[in-house]
């Protein structure tokens, strides 16, 4: 690989991780905190969609169908946002499974809370 002026070594040889990391700037193992920050405003956005149903529109978007709605998209988000974490961390020696479980757990508590109490 042919690194730009300044990086690398000047000898012929390939690039080192660290040379990397200075061309494309955070390496994303380390994002683990975006991408649930992410996840939990996806989730914030969802809720604000069928919450839309449940206040605004009652007539044209029962209050079942709104929950089953939240309900799926919510388990649809949860695991895309467990593959982003996991696919991210593969290779590395970073291990994010306590912020994961808490963020799913939290998630998974405020949607049966909001289907419970929400709407009725």
């Amino acid at each position: 690989m042919t690194l730009p002026k300044g990086f690398g070594s000047s000898g012929a040889g390939g690039a080192s991780s660290s040379d990397v990391e200075k061309m494309i700037g955070r390496r994303v193992e380390n994002m683990t905190g975006m991408i649930t920050i992410s996840y939990i405003a996806a989730w914030l956005a969802t809720f604000g969609g069928t919450a839309a149903g449940y206040f605004y529109y009652p007539w044209a978007y029962p209050t079942n169908s709104g929950h089953f709605a939240f309900i799926v998209l919510t388990i649809i988000e949860a695991i895309g946002y467990l593959f982003c974490v996991k696919v991210m961390e593969e290779g590395s020696k970073k291990n994010s499974n306590g912020i994961v479980a808490a963020t799913l757990a939290a998630t998974a508590v405020g949607t049966v809370l909001i289907v419970l109490f929400v709407g009725h």
